[in-house]
């Protein structure tokens, strides 16, 4: 597999379906895992639930319900 960004966004486009498939599964778990970060920063930083879900264009709900950690987070 690519070991930088740049050569995963490049093999996702690739003629070979598995490459291309394993670089869009690459894709996406970076994507969640950015997604994740930043919403963990918004959130120490004292971004509302619905700040977070306008940005990522989502609803409030469902940006809670990924993110939340379980403790009482609201």
């Amino acid at each position: 597999m690519a070991s930088t960004t740049s050569d995963v966004a490049t093999a996702a486009s690739a003629d070979d379906p598995a490459v291309g498939l394993r670089a869009v599964r690459a894709l996406r778990e970076l994507a969640e895992r950015l997604e994740a970060l930043q919403v963990a920063n918004a959130r120490g930083r004292g971004w509302s639930w619905q700040q977070i879900a306008e940005a990522l264009g989502v609803s409030r709900q469902a940006a809670h319900k990924k993110h939340s950690t379980g403790r009482r987070d609201s």
